[in-house]
């Protein structure tokens, strides 16, 4: 009897946060991106969530984690069709090179002009300190089809979703045999 009350009043661990593995959705989208937008893997704060519907909820892209300032980059070769202020955010917009494809990023300070021809890894803007709908800074990335919203990591080949294999490095102060 003891045991269940103390497992009755044991008190339960806080749950922790589940960190995002990025993984591609869409078959559809050419694996053509040569960078990550920000970092060299950034954390995926939220995922791909499609709506049911043009209207219905969901969550239209991938918010990565970035601190304000942060260079954003282009994921493949385009040309920038938008770079300006949306509802008071700095949006940049690119048109893939040879598909019907459009990336957005934001909350983003421009660094780039509509117009412009950028390469894959260039830099577009950096990171606004604010204007993200992020609980931290972030930078949210869209892919679109037309006027349909589909999963941007479909656009990043597995070599940049997956971690680097794990290497053994030498431990210091220990001879070698």
């Amino acid at each position: 009897m003891l045991g269940f009350l103390l497992f009755l009043t044991t008190p339960t661990p806080p749950p922790q946060q589940a960190t995002l593995t990025p993984t591609a959705t869409d078959t559809s989208v050419p694996a053509l991106g040569r960078a990550w937008p920000v970092g060299t893997r950034p954390e995926v704060l939220r995922g791909w969530e499609p709506p049911a519907t043009v209207y219905s909820p969901g969550h239209r892209g991938v918010d990565l984690a970035a601190p304000a300032g942060t260079p954003v980059r282009a994921v493949a070769a385009g040309r920038v069709s938008f770079a300006g202020r949306v509802a008071g955010k700095g949006v940049v917009a690119v048109e893939l090179t040879g598909t019907d494809l459009r990336t957005t990023y934001e909350p983003v300070t421009a660094s780039v002009e509509k117009g412009d021809e950028v390469a894959a890894g260039e830099v577009v803007g950096t990171v606004e300190p604010t204007g993200s709908h992020c609980t931290t800074t972030c930078v949210h990335w869209g892919l679109l089809r037309r006027d349909t919203y589909l999963d941007p990591l479909s656009l990043l080949p597995p070599w940049l979703l997956r971690r680097g294999p794990s290497r053994l490095l030498p431990v210091l102060g220990v001879p070698l045999p």
